[in-house]
Formats: C-alpha cells, structure tokens, sequence
C-alpha cells in the first residue's frame, strides 16, 4: 500500500513517540538513572568474556552505531562469531513507539531492532547481554552477578530502592531500565543538525541541498518523506525522519555477510540463511522481507547501510532506489561496487511482499540523485 505523508499520520507517531520521554521527564531519579545507565552502557566487564559493552557497538561517535565499518555486520566479544545485521543507530530510538500492529493502515508499527522483536528500550536492552554472538553471557543471573561485583553496584539501591539487586529477575529488569534511561537523554536525540537549524530559521541551506529536499518530499520524484517524514509535527515537533513502519526493498544478499560463514552452532543455515525479517518474528509469510523503516538522521555516519549492509554508499543506495526495477538482474550475488560497474542489481533476497509503490523506477537523473544525497548530509548532528 502506498504510503502518504501527512499530518495526521505524524502527529500519530509523535503522540506514541513522545510518552517516554515525558515519563522519564517526571521520574525524580533521573540524574541518578541516567548516570547509572550511562556507567552500564560503557561496561566492558559485563560481556562473557569481558570486553564488550553496549558502547563497543553503539558508539557515541559513530552515531551510536558500529565504528568498525570493515564488515557489514559487527563482531561479538567472541572474534570468531558475528551477528547476521548490521547494527542500527541507537539514536533517536526512544522515540519509536511500542511494537503493535495498526488495524487502520493494516502494517507493523514500532519497536526495536530491525524486525520489531523488541517492544521497547528496556526490552532491547537486555538481549544483547544474553545472545551468543554478542555479549555471550549464560544467563540473567551471569550478568547479575557481575553487575553486583562492580564499584557502580551500590548505586542501585540508592536508584530503585534497598535490595534492588536481591532478585535476579527484578535487578535484570533495573539494569534495563537504567540503560533505557540513558537512551532516553538528549545525548542520544539532540536535534542539532544543519536541517534543523534550517527549519529554525537559523540556518542556510545551498541550492543544491534544497533542490534535494524539493525532490525529496516530491511524491513524483524521491517520495522519500512518505517513509521519512522531513517536516514538523502539527504542533511544531521536530521530524523524526522515519515512520517506524516496516518495508520490504528488495535488497539483495551481501555476499559479504560473515554470518553465512559462522559456525553451526549459530547458523545451521550456513550461506543458504534468508533472513524473514518482520515475518520472521511475527511468524507470517505475509510480512517476510519487511525491515524497519530506520531514521535518516545522521546517515552520513552510519554507514554500511540496510539491514544486511549490502550498500556501502549513501549514493549507491539512493541509485537502488531509483532504478532497482530498471536495471537488468546480475548474475549471481555481487558486491554494490560490482552491480553499480556491471550496471544490473542483484535479484532481491525475498521478492514476495516487495514495495514497487514508492520506489524502484523513480526517474531521477543523476544529477537529481546528487541533489537528494546532499540535502541527506544535511541531517548529521553537529
């Protein structure tokens, strides 16, 4: 179904995006929570074995993303073992609203991670401790018990009252909460980028970046703000640049995906993996190959791009966009680099639910697509 941008639909977002912030807001303990967060977030001694923490993936100056871009997946505290996608910038999460299927446009809303798995940021947070291929810890009570250990661990009883590290359960669902709190800091939405400061007044913008933004909420042209909503709310909310909706692209495998080479154990598919994406969690092959709708704010930085990290330009994405039903298939699974020389696309890893509505023949020339990347580079946080 197509997609419109509307006020309406935004302000709908936003009304969903904005209670965690208020709640936090009200919370008297949150200096204290967030400072708690902040120390667990950059713990490195709470991986199995330590040396990884939330940071090493998420990191504040890559956009709290992966700062290693050499693959497109991100490597666990195991060296030899790595996650099947790439990792989303934590920034701006907080305001994506809690999972839930919307019976009126008849798709998947909100939620954490690439397929929604998670409902909320609390719920996020806890999985990395505990999957194989990242954090590597057994159980709950594992990373617990290192938490209690730690010089910080006094300062949950100050937070969330007397003996809040006694039960394993309840402690496991503190620590969540302190990282969620930190995510739930300006540090992580600052708002602060050229774009913004545009829309404020206080800005400029060349001619081109603004050719770009012209093409980029054109519903002939880019159509972009269909899925990424690039004005502000009705009551002067600043855009998120996602609808936190879910599509399916059409994008191809990556070749250079490590995950098709890890052990067994932990993909028993090997390099015949497809990742179901939505349908995967929800159990639907209705939604197989629908992917969140990320934020293009900080795009610039967040490179490699997709789920899977199969574009490492925000150029060659764009192109994608453009002429991915145009272009003849490649033969076989190549490289962005390849596709883009050999002028073809790779045939996409899930053809069944593919969006052809809002992109894949656009019509953009090239000098247009440099328009639309240049306005995008105008989204960076200062």
């Amino acid at each position: 179904m197509k997609k419109t941008f509307t006020p309406g639909r935004l302000m709908l977002i936003l009304s969903c995006a904005t209670l965690p912030l208020a709640v936090v807001a009200a919370d008297a303990t949150l200096d204290a929570k967030v400072q708690l967060g902040r120390v667990l977030f950059f713990d490195t001694s709470l991986s199995e074995p330590a040396g990884q923490s939330c940071a090493t993936c998420h990191a504040p100056g890559a956009a709290f993303t992966d700062p290693d871009t050499a693959r497109p997946t991100s490597k666990g505290v195991h060296p030899e073992r790595f996650g099947n996608r790439n990792t989303p910038s934590a920034m701006y999460m907080a305001f994506s609203p809690k999972f839930h299927f919307d019976p009126e446009e008849k798709h998947y809303v909100g939620g954490q991670f690439w397929d929604g798995r998670s409902a909320t940021l609390e719920d996020q947070a806890k999985e990395p401790f505990l999957n194989p291929v990242e954090m590597a810890n057994p159980s709950k009570r594992a990373v617990v018990e290192k938490v209690r250990r730690a010089a910080y661990a006094d300062q949950f009883d100050a937070v969330f009252g007397k003996g809040a590290l006694v039960s394993v359960n309840r402690a496991f669902d503190h620590i969540a909460a302190a990282i969620a709190a930190f995510e739930r800091t300006p540090e992580f939405q600052p708002f602060a980028s050229r774009y913004d400061a545009w829309l404020a007044g206080k800005g400029q913008l060349s001619e081109q970046e603004l050719r770009g933004l012209q093409l980029y909420e054109d519903e002939k042209k880019g159509n972009c703000a269909a899925c990424h909503p690039s004005q502000r709310g009705p009551k002067g909310e600043p855009p998120l640049f996602t609808d936190f909706t879910y599509d399916n692209l059409g994008v191809p495998r990556n070749p250079e995906n490590p995950f098709y080479g890890q052990d067994k154990k932990f993909n028993p598919q090997g390099a015949k993996f497809v990742d179901r994406g939505l349908g995967g969690f929800v159990k639907q092959r209705a939604e197989d190959g629908k992917f969140k709708v990320p934020t293009l704010r900080n795009i610039a930085k967040t490179a490699p791009y997709m789920h899977n990290g199969y574009f490492k330009t925000l150029r060659g994405t764009v192109a994608f966009y453009n002429d991915r039903d145009i272009r003849p298939a490649c033969k076989g699974d190549v490289s962005e680099a390849d596709a883009l020389a050999q002028g073809c696309w790779p045939k996409p890893e899930i053809s069944r639910n593919l969006n052809t509505d809002e992109m894949g023949k656009l019509g953009l020339s090239e000098q247009e697509i440099d328009d639309i990347v240049a306005f995008m580079l105008t989204l960076n946080d200062e």
